[in-house]
């Protein structure tokens, strides 16, 4: 009998063995890591944080929006980095401008047209001297610098006309095209 009871505690013993094994490989979380990304012929190189943003411009009252009023400015900014500028002569290329495109709606002077359950309403979007860009027209030309750039703009939401704007929640996405001189 004892060595029935030998043999019992090595079975015992590997697969206790075999179960700590097995609880060693248990997953105990995961993910998954996607980069993405493109390769670009220009002097500076568009931050990342820069190349796909969200501005929040926050719960607008349908009041301010009343006989084309506008929300509060909300400013952001387009960053460049790893500028590697030529100042003169052929292939200058210290300075951008920027074209704004997206949806427009006839009435809205340019303005970006919003998307959603609310109505009455378009996005304007601002240089930095507080200009508005109308879509698919390239701004003043920026200067540059080598190294980083921080290329400032801000947006508002303004009423299309005398009546007052349908409440709901709204989106919009407008791309923008670098062009270096």
């Amino acid at each position: 009998m004892n060595i029935n009871k030998i043999k019992m505690a090595m079975i015992m013993g590997a697969m206790g063995a075999s179960f700590i094994a097995n609880a060693a490989v248990v997953n105990q979380g995961s993910g998954k890591v996607t980069f993405t990304g493109s390769i670009i012929d220009a002097p500076c190189s568009i931050a990342a944080d820069s190349a796909d943003q969200t501005i929040e411009l926050g719960q607008v009252s349908q009041v301010s929006l009343k006989d084309g009023g506008k929300s509060t400015v909300k400013p952001f900014y387009i960053n460049l980095e790893n500028c590697e500028l030529t100042t003169s002569g052929p292939g200058k290329n210290n300075a951008v401008n920027l074209t704004f495109t997206g949806a427009s709606g006839k009435d809205q002077d340019g303005r970006l047209s919003i998307t959603g359950t609310a109505k009455g309403a378009s996005i304007a979007i601002t240089d930095g001297t507080g200009e508005v860009i109308k879509l698919g027209t390239a701004t003043n030309a920026q200067t540059l610098q080598s190294g980083k750039n921080t290329l400032s703009f801000s947006a508002y939401l303004q009423g299309d006309g005398a009546s007052s704007a349908t409440p709901g929640d709204f989106s919009a996405v407008t791309d923008f095209t670098l062009a270096y001189q």
